[in-house]
């Protein structure tokens, strides 16, 4: 809390104030969007390059045979230990937590690929 305290004492923002609702005519009223949207969510061919980059790039997998629709166990000869740090490599790089009970069903490209575009915080 006193680092929280004393970052806010240092930090400055523009605040604009808006007018009342009822100030205006109802023609003229323009309607305020107070939630937060997501629109930069990832496209799918982005997140198939970076999952397979992630995997590509673990140590125990041979490059050349990974694909969108590899499975880890059955086609790359990894373990469930493997499968797991396969998982936090892909939450750390979509900057994600995924939790323990979706990741254990995450044990291809295909169902990570899926999972991740689907995530609306993936990033």
């Amino acid at each position: 809390m006193a680092l929280r305290a004393a970052v806010l004492r240092h930090i400055r923002l523009p605040v604009q104030t808006l007018p009342a609702i009822g100030t205006r005519p109802q023609s003229q009223r323009s309607f305020l969007r107070l939630f937060s949207s997501h629109d930069d969510h990832l496209t799918k061919e982005e997140v198939i390059d970076r999952v397979l980059d992630v995997i590509k790039s673990f140590p125990k997998v041979d490059p050349s045979k990974v694909t969108p629709d590899v499975h880890f166990q059955k086609d790359l000869g990894l373990d469930s230990l493997d499968n797991v740090e396969i998982v936090m490599a892909l939450e750390e790089e979509f900057k994600l937590e995924i939790p323990d009970k979706e990741a254990d069903k995450i044990d291809s490209c295909n169902l990570a690929i899926v999972y991740i575009y689907n995530h609306p915080m993936a990033g």
